[in-house]
């Protein structure tokens, strides 16, 4: 069962309020549409839908879960093979409260919970949503179009990769001139003789 809502329960406690929710949903399934109270028809649509929900699944233990709430095995057999079959293509919003006036001698405020039982066409849905559409654009006044401002586009710098050449290796002559005066760079066995005499 959804979550209670806060306030006052249905009834006088919590197992009343579920046999009136269960008899509600009942008797939705049986007639199709049922007049109630207001507060009564938005408690009873979660728990209507869900059982929905469970019939459009079909197997033995959606069948066992929609018992523990509908009692009569007859109105079962009715949600799971006419209801669930007939709502296979729609994707929930099962049922529809619709208000009306308040009864007379309680004033208390009516509406009437039915089964969308219409099929489903999208393409209609499209429609409806694109002549809403037209008919606002229609009402707003008409402004003077504003100079847009379209962002610069940028385009991302190309990135070739840099092609790496070998390195030319120079040889270095082991005599340089200098001055005209021949300094040839010391070899290792010049650095060892050198260590010995200063030792």
């Amino acid at each position: 069962m959804p979550t209670p809502t806060k306030g006052p329960r249905l009834g006088g406690g919590p197992a009343h309020e579920r046999l009136i929710l269960a008899n509600l949903a009942t008797n939705l399934f049986e007639h199709k549409r049922i007049t109630t109270t207001e507060a009564k028809a938005k408690r009873v649509r979660p728990l209507a839908e869900r059982l929905i929900t469970f019939a459009k699944r079909g197997d033995l233990a959606s069948r066992r879960r929609a018992l523990t709430v509908v009692r009569d095995k007859g109105i079962v057999h009715v949600l799971f093979t006419e209801i669930g079959p007939a709502m296979a293509e729609r994707h929930g919003g099962y049922t529809r409260i619709t208000k009306i006036g308040p009864r007379k001698g309680d004033n208390a405020p009516m509406a009437v919970i039915e089964l969308i039982l219409e099929p489903v066409s999208p393409k209609q849905a499209t429609v409806r949503e694109a002549e809403k559409a037209t008919k606002k654009a229609a009402t707003k006044p008409a402004k003077a179009p504003a100079a847009k401002v379209e962002p610069a586009k940028v385009e991302p710098a190309k990135v070739e990769p840099a092609k790496i050449e070998p390195a030319k290796v120079e040889e270095v002559a082991v005599e340089e001139v200098v001055d005209d005066a021949a300094v040839v760079a010391p070899t290792d066995e010049d650095a060892k003789a050198d260590e010995a005499e200063q030792a």
